[in-house]
């Protein structure tokens, strides 16, 4: 029993240190696009402000596509797994404990 509690909670703690990780990610991802954005843009130099140019997003763009897989994963993937694991380690116990009464 205590064992299952165990399991348990480095399960939980698990879930907890991903999703941790994710919303690092993404506040990183808004901070340094922000400020590559903004400096792109001319904000800070005596220059014409362009927030016009493709160029400005590139970074912001190809960054974001990895935030969205890392989003997936954390979402979705994760959750999927946990549930097809889940159920296989039920199927199994139950096939191990019917195996062991005959």
């Amino acid at each position: 029993m205590e064992t299952q509690k165990s399991l348990a909670y480095l399960k939980a703690k698990k879930k907890v240190e991903t999703l941790k990780a994710f919303y690092s990610h993404l506040a990183v991802y808004i901070l340094v696009n922000t400020g590559i954005i903004l400096v792109s843009a001319n904000v800070f130099n005596s220059e014409k402000i362009d927030f016009d140019h493709w160029s400005n997003y590139v970074t912001a763009f190809f960054w974001g596509i990895g935030l969205v897989s890392h989003a997936l994963y954390v979402f979705y993937v994760m959750n999927i797994e946990n549930n097809i694991f889940k159920r296989w380690e039920e199927k199994k116990i139950k096939q191990f404990l019917d195996e062991d009464q005959f």
